[in-house]
């Protein structure tokens, strides 16, 4: 079917240039996928915090919570949902796995990123967070994916105050491809998502979208976040290292976790209460006080004694100490 409408559109087009009225052009190569990002207005999702905690939790190669880059791939699947894929790693971990998965609408991390995975080989893993792209079906899908994941990879180096630097010319930097690390670090093979960009690229926008192009939009998207920071006051606080417990009080659940002290810095998370099975009367551990310069206190606590336990930060009201 695809083959006989090409034939048909492209005798129409021969026929009309052929009496001097055509002069071929789209609106559908009117504009790079960059372009047409920033003309749509397109933003990007929230980050959606959906920890699993069967995933292993190994150091990078310079400590926990010291990832050195970003690695981005895609599923190469045209057939799957997120939701289909995470399910598939979290059974299949022990194989491979990510940190988060992007599509046109979600941006779902599943895995704790001051930890490594396992998507790319040695070296790569221990050295970059990874997440996956799944595959879309449209030009809008296409521009709005790739927005989120420009703004993951850009939140990613941000977080971790890391600079956009592209790798894929000397090896050397903290954004890169799967296909990068293939030519680069090896240990894997794989090319992508170059073949899925050039492809959505020539499909939507009658052009190869590159992952030059890609890089350029994480570092305009770093750019607009760091920008977004210095318009932004944060709290002052100061901290103090302790050995401490407590118990979760009657009303912890008007507050909520944090992976930093509310408002002490960009791009502070929360987490439910339900995530860690917390119950009136349960027992914390504290290693650390945060006070803000309003007076407020808050604490760094873990829900076990385990040098690998997650840590959540938690306004004092939350707790009892009695």
């Amino acid at each position: 079917m695809i083959l006989k409408k090409t034939t048909i559109i492209k005798f129409a087009a021969a026929a009309i240039a052929a009496m001097g009225i055509f002069s071929f052009s789209s609106t559908t190569h009117a504009e790079s996928v960059n372009s047409y990002i920033a003309n749509n207005n397109i933003s990007h999702a929230n980050i959606t915090s959906s920890i699993w905690g069967g995933f292993p939790k190994n150091a990078y190669r310079k400590g926990t919570g010291k990832p050195e880059g970003v690695v981005v791939h895609e599923t190469a699947n045209p057939n799957s949902t997120i939701y289909n894929e995470i399910a598939y790693m979290k059974k299949n971990y022990q194989a491979a796995f990510v940190h988060s998965f992007v599509d046109a609408s979600r941006i779902i991390n599943i895995a704790n990123t001051n930890y490594l995975a396992w998507g790319a080989g040695y070296p790569a893993n221990a050295r970059f967070v990874q997440f996956e792209q799944v595959r879309v079906h449209s030009k809008s899908a296409f521009a709005h994916e790739i927005a989120n994941a420009a703004y993951y990879t850009a939140y990613i180096l941000d977080k971790y105050g890391l600079t956009p630097n592209d790798a894929a010319y000397d090896g050397k930097g903290t954004v890169w491809s799967h296909g990068g690390v293939s030519k680069f670090l090896g240990g894997t093979d794989h090319t992508d998502p170059t073949a899925y960009y050039a492809s959505m690229g020539k499909t939507y926008f009658g052009a190869s979208y590159t992952f030059a192009q890609f890089y350029q939009l994480v570092k305009t998207t770093y750019e607009n976040l760091q920008g977004s920071h210095e318009k932004k006051a944060f709290d002052k606080v100061t901290y103090k290292s302790v050995d401490d417990q407590a118990l979760l009080g009657d009303k912890y659940k008007s507050y909520r976790l944090y992976n930093h002290v509310k408002n002490s810095r960009a791009n502070v998370k929360t987490y439910s209460w339900s995530s860690v099975s917390a119950s009136v009367g349960k027992k914390v551990y504290i290693d650390d006080i945060g006070k803000k310069s309003s007076g407020s206190t808050w604490y760094r606590i873990t829900f076990s004694d385990s040098s690998n336990a997650q840590k959540y930060w938690v306004y004092s009201k939350a707790l009892n100490f009695d």
